[in-house]
């Protein structure tokens, strides 16, 4: 669900999608890929890691199975995800006032540190993060400031190790093996 209005929040929304592979079905549910062995990691390497880091939100998707697509289920509507995203640019506005800016992903260093400030658990858990997935420094601050617009939404003044936890598992690509 905040994957979605993270999109919305962050001023560097890029569209970017890609096939896993020459044949499109690596990673598959049902569907076999018919790449030969080392085809889906040169395929892989032509995007740039540098290229990844600078994408505050990259996921892996799969296709969703008919039966899922076609049930009816009620969800969370629409007014009452635009009001929290409304309330959430608000929160920003009103923080980043006197910085000239106007949304998290505008955030400078400087201001990370201000506004940014895991508590232990929060530390912890990002140091973990950062040491098992290899994570660059660009990396850790949009892992920062996603998890900060990821607070803004539940209306917390403080990022909380869950805001944290679920912002670095949209940095999907960053991991070893991802592709491989």
């Amino acid at each position: 669900m905040a994957f979605f209005l993270a999109f919305w929040l962050s001023v560097r929304y890029y569209r970017w999608a890609t096939k896993l592979c020459p044949c499109g079905y690596y990673n598959h549910p049902t569907k076999p890929c018919v790449c030969g062995p080392g085809v889906v990691q040169k395929y892989l390497n032509r995007i740039s890691g540098p290229l990844l880091d600078r994408i505050d939100i990259h996921l892996e998707v799969v296709p969703v199975p008919f039966n899922k697509i076609s049930a009816m289920s009620s969800g969370e509507s629409s007014e009452a995800i635009r009001s929290r995203v409304i309330a959430a640019r608000e929160i920003q506005r009103v923080r980043f006032e006197e910085a000239g800016i106007y949304c998290n992903a505008q955030m400078t260093t400087k201001l990370l540190h201000i506004y940014c400030k895991p508590d232990s658990a929060g530390d912890a858990l990002l140091k973990h993060a950062m040491e098992k997935l290899g994570l660059s420094a660009r990396a850790y601050d949009r892992i920062l400031k996603v998890s900060r617009t990821i607070a803004d939404l539940e209306g917390a003044v403080n990022i909380l190790p869950e805001h944290l936890g679920e912002a670095i598992q949209y940095r999907s690509l960053d991991r070893e093996g991802w592709g491989s």
